[in-house]
C-alpha cells in the first residue's frame, strides 16, 4: 500500500512513544515505517489535547509531567505537530458527509485527515468504518 503522508490517531502515537509499535498489525507497521522515512508522521494538536485529558483523568500514566512527555513525543524528526490552522477544518468537524458519531475528538481528527489529503492510522472501528463508506482515507492498524 502506498499511503502517502500519515497522519496518527492518539492511540497510535502514545504506541510509537512509547516504543511499543508491535501492537500495530504487521502490514501496517511497514507502512508506517516506510511513510516516516519519506516524510515525517503526522500528529494532530487534537492528540496532545487528547493526552493531556486522559492524564488529567488518571486514564493514563505517563514517566514524567504531561508537559515534559509531549515534548519529549514530539521532539523526533519523523514526527511533525500540526495544528488548526485552517478554521475551514474546525467547521468541516460539524459537517462531515456521511454518518459519523459526535465525538469532537475524532470528528476533528478526520476533518484534519481529510484537510491534509493524509491516511488516518487507527484501529478505531467508527472512524475505520467511516473510512471504508469513502468519507476519509484510513489504515487499519
Amino acid at each position: 500500500m502506498n499511503a502517502g503522508r500519515l497522519i496518527l490517531d492518539t492511540h497510535i502515537w502514545l504506541w510509537l512513544a512509547f516504543g511499543t509499535p508491535e501492537k500495530l498489525k504487521p502490514d501496517a507497521r511497514k507502512v508506517v515505517e516506510r511513510a516516516s522515512v519519506s516524510s515525517p508522521l503526522l500528529v494532530s494538536i487534537i492528540s496532545v489535547w487528547e493526552v493531556a485529558l486522559l492524564e488529567f483523568k488518571k486514564r493514563l500514566r505517563l514517566p514524567m509531567s504531561v508537559n515534559e512527555w509531549v515534548e519529549r513525543a514530539l521532539d523526533r524528526p519523523d514526527i511533525r505537530l500540526i495544528g488548526l490552522e485552517h478554521a475551514r477544518t474546525v467547521i468541516d468537524s460539524c459537517r462531515l458527509p456521511g454518518d459519523f458519531h459526535s465525538d469532537p475528538a475524532d470528528r476533528l481528527l478526520v476533518a484534519t485527515a481529510r484537510r491534509e489529503n493524509a491516511v488516518l492510522v487507527t484501529q478505531d472501528r467508527k472512524i475505520l468504518d467511516y473510512g471504508a463508506a469513502g468519507h476519509v482515507r484510513v489504515l487499519a492498524a
